[in-house]
């Protein structure tokens, strides 16, 4: 018996070990660019043998997709969902996940000490590069939302509110999924990534998402700005912004799929239904105000 779980094991090793050199033992950028070249090719033969492979490896569900045939690889990665599918928490307590993931290490902040995965913390002055937001979520709360390459990759607001700025931070695009953030140190700190400031139209709080890129997608979308976030991206890393969302209203995509960190100040706390290594789909509960 303890022969069988040591075998079992050391197989579990071996794959993560396999997975983490693939995808991360390669020319990361290089790839990352290929991949949204190759994506957007129209080609009909390109287009399905593509999406036929990925279709094999990710459990990918396009049942709630708004439309049934796409343009590209690329197309099939930001589709939008049917109107209706993803409900939007009425409470006017609550804010709602802003999209389909699974949930990471969340909880209250230490001080300015965040946790990536057990054993592995980076601070808020690391990932923010901003004084005033590390002060500001000091003791807070924080969740982190990691998107798979099969899943619905639009991100939403998760409340009424004003985006007041983007900071881009360009870096590396290490894979972000589990087995590489509990190798990692700091990862979140070293990938590309942007921090976009909002204010809640009814409290004036502050809360934070970071969309953090990985390998294969290092290009975010929002809507509010007329440039595309990404590795050849060479403009301002300060935006001032000025645009207004409603609770649910899209913001944005990521080009395939990758993890978004809310941070909120003290006085938030998370919702009972979120749990590391949950589901959470866009509009469901995410953090209440106590």
């Amino acid at each position: 018996m303890m022969a069988a779980a040591k075998s079992l094991l050391a197989r579990v090793a071996l794959q993560e070990d396999l997975n983490f050199l693939v995808t991360n033992r390669i020319p990361r950028r290089l790839t990352t660019q290929f991949m949204g070249w190759f994506s957007k090719r129209t080609n009909p033969v390109v287009r399905d043998l593509s999406l036929a492979v990925w279709q094999l490896f990710a459990d990918v569900n396009l049942d709630e997709a708004a439309k049934t045939e796409f343009a590209s690889l690329h197309d099939c990665f930001i589709r939008e969902l049917k109107p209706g599918a993803r409900p939007i928490d009425p409470d006017a307590a609550v804010l709602v996940s802003p999209c389909d993931a699974i949930v990471g290490a969340s909880g209250a902040i230490d001080g300015t000490r965040v946790i990536q995965a057990k054993g592995f913390p980076y601070t808020l002055e690391d990932l923010l590069h901003d004084p005033e937001l590390v002060d500001l979520y000091r003791n807070g709360s924080y969740v982190t939302l990691r998107l798979s390459s099969s899943m619905y990759h639009r991100f939403h607001a998760p409340h009424d509110l004003r985006v007041e700025q983007v900071t881009y931070i360009s870096g590396d695009t290490w894979n972000t999924n589990p087995i590489t953030v509990k190798r990692v140190e700091r990862l979140f700190c070293k990938n590309e990534r942007a921090v976009v400031r909002t204010r809640l139209a009814a409290t004036n709080q502050m809360v934070t998402l970071v969309p953090v890129a990985s390998i294969l997608v290092a290009s975010i979308r929002l809507h509010f700005l007329d440039v595309l976030l990404h590795l050849r991206y060479s403009g301002a890393n300060v935006i001032a912004c000025d645009a207004t969302f409603r609770k649910g209203d899209e913001m944005g995509w990521f080009e395939l799929g990758s993890t978004i960190v809310v941070f909120a100040p003290a006085g938030m706390g998370l919702c009972d239904n979120v749990r590391e290594g949950s589901f959470i789909r866009m509009g469901e509960p995410l953090l209440r105000a106590r």
